[in-house]
């Protein structure tokens, strides 16, 4: 029996571990693939309070290291329902736990364009994570999909290795932080083609082009890429705890307390009803959730 199990091992998820062992409280953390989340393939992190520079793995093994210190323990298995009243019962791939409490953080992951053969070409072209795979395209051309801070990111990342960068949005301005999007305009082989959406993947074995259409114009146009990069969002994971939890869009439905509409069930992350998804907004959300989960206990 836990006093907590959190569903993700994110930084929303460590940082309620932490939480949780500060407080003298038993948790085990369920994490389907890597502690993490999103977060390790960001390679420069600079708008976390405190810290000027770290990467994103470097961040999340910290986390984890943390979370460890203060007696969490973790199991790569996926949870896959939670049930039970007081006494909750979650459910994984592997068998399942009990605890007094359930913290789900389960994040979000990479939308898709929805293209028919997108899902055949990852790993031979189409990619989610320039950190990732951007080395296997030096001297190559590519293109980015998005207009978001990943999107910009990315782009800028791949121009330090890449011979020709194309970025393509459906807008004609970017949503990303302005000074990113300077330093987008300055870089001579980056080249923005706006107003536009990805119609078609051009491929063989692997990636060829894209196909883009200007909304304005609906004029097509075929760009010669070697790797697409998509950086359009993220979409949430929590389809399989509809039946415990309110769900909003696939969001888990919570005010900034944390709090779901079944008792002894809390929610923390980007997987929750929010206006703003950051690192800081994550971890605080973590502490927020573990905290009102042990004080629930007591």
């Amino acid at each position: 029996m836990y006093d907590l199990i959190i569903i993700g091992a994110g930084p929303a998820g460590l940082s309620a571990a932490i939480y949780a062992g500060r407080s003298g409280k038993k948790a085990l953390l369920l994490e389907e693939k890597n502690y993490g989340g999103q977060i390790v393939n960001t390679p420069d992190i600079e708008n976390y309070p405190g810290i000027s520079h770290i990467s994103g793995f470097e961040f999340a093994m910290e986390l984890f290291k943390q979370a460890e210190s203060f007696g969490a323990e973790i199991k790569y298995e996926k949870a896959l329902s939670i049930s039970g009243d007081d006494t909750k019962v979650v459910t994984t791939n592997k068998g399942q736990y009990e605890g007094k409490a359930v913290i789900i953080a389960t994040g979000a992951k990479n939308r898709k364009l929805g293209l028919g053969n997108e899902d055949s070409l990852v790993g031979r072209g189409v990619s989610y994570c320039a950190t990732c795979d951007g080395m296997f395209y030096r001297d190559k051309v590519v293109a980015v999909n998005g207009g978001g801070n990943t999107a910009v990111e990315d782009a800028l990342f791949l121009a330090n290795y890449c011979k020709k960068v194309y970025i393509v949005h459906r807008r004609d301005e970017f949503r990303a932080d302005e000074k990113d999007v300077a330093k987008l305009k300055e870089k001579d082989n980056i080249e923005l083609v706006l107003n536009c959406t990805i119609k078609e993947i051009v491929a063989d074995e692997m990636v060829k082009g894209i196909v883009v259409v200007d909304k304005t114009t609906n004029e097509e146009r075929q760009i010669d890429v070697n790797g697409l990069f998509i950086a359009i969002g993220q979409v949430p994971d929590n389809g399989d705890f509809e039946n415990v939890v309110e769900l909003e869009n696939g969001y888990v439905k919570a005010d900034e307390s944390c709090y779901t509409n079944t008792p002894g069930i809390y929610v923390a992350g980007d997987c929750r009803t929010k206006e703003v998804r950051q690192l800081a907004t994550a971890a605080a959300d973590g502490a927020i959730a573990a905290l009102a989960a042990c004080a629930n206990m007591d």
